[in-house]
């Protein structure tokens, strides 16, 4: 995937086809606990070599893992410099990459065939089967790899979702190889949108709208009285607008969610 927008489009097409046919999507959306902070470095080195990476390429990342040291500050006081032998650096450009190399034999376990789909972006995952059953034991085998990886599932923080004819027909809890349940909704926020249980593939715009007359009044009470309204309109443009707007490219739009979002802006104004 090459960026948030792409994947959220792969996901839209594959609900889209499925319901086409008749057919009802069973998605899960999983979220990782604290994942880039628990990358194994031994474990991303075995990935690297299984890519058959230049020996130089992997020392020299061996070598940035290898010299990562922190302390921890309590009021006034600072611990012992100890070693970090975990995660990948927050902020790097190189970290996304080093996570996709670390989980990518997740995406393994996609079967088109028998209508099996795990999408993959940074630490997002979601899981697409046509039947619930399936949906578990994709769910147990992606556990599998996980386990392998250290890590582990937020069930607090996942959710199932169906999209297509049967959408509203409830359904037996899915279930994890440890035994938490994985609750049913009727949205779940995957890359930073919210997708909405229907009879196709539809995103709630609701968080988006809010996001952006937070935003918009947070600048008003900052400058609203001091600024001039060209740089108002500049900020709103440049700080609010990517808020409401965000990954709308990849969702599917009718009129009706034109004129909420015109609404937005003219109400603003």
């Amino acid at each position: 995937m090459h960026s948030c927008s792409h994947a959220i489009y792969s996901v839209r097409n594959i609900v889209n086809r499925f319901v086409s046919r008749g057919s009802t999507v069973n998605l899960c959306a999983i979220d990782l606990s604290k994942a880039f902070d628990k990358v194994n470095h031994h474990g991303l080195y075995i990935k690297l070599m299984e890519r058959h990476i230049p020996i130089q390429l992997l020392e020299l990342v061996e070598n940035l893992f290898s010299s990562c040291y922190t302390r921890i500050k309590w009021d006034e006081h600072w611990s012992e410099e100890f070693r970090v032998d975990f995660g990948v650096r927050q902020g790097s450009v190189l970290s996304p990459l080093l996570f996709a190399i670390y989980t990518d034999d997740i995406g393994s376990l996609c079967n088109p065939g028998n209508g099996l789909y795990t999408i993959l972006y940074a630490d997002d995952i979601i899981l697409l089967a046509l039947s619930v059953v399936s949906l578990e034991k994709l769910l147990h085998n992606c556990e599998l790899e996980l386990n392998w990886l250290d890590m582990v599932i937020n069930s607090k923080k996942s959710f199932c979702l169906r999209v297509g004819p049967h959408y509203d027909v409830k359904c037996c809890k899915v279930v994890s190889s440890t035994g938490k349940v994985i609750p049913w909704s009727n949205e779940i926020r995957y890359l930073g949108i919210y997708i909405i249980g229907s009879r196709e593939f539809k995103c709630s715009l609701d968080i988006a709208k809010k996001s952006f007359y937070h935003a918009a009044n947070a600048i008003l009470g900052k400058v609203g009285r001091h600024a001039s309204e060209e740089v108002i309109l500049q900020l709103i443009l440049s700080k609010c607008m990517p808020v409401l707007l965000y990954g709308l490219e990849a969702c599917p739009l009718n009129k009706a969610a034109l004129d909420s979002l015109d609404f937005v802006i003219n109400r603003f104004l």
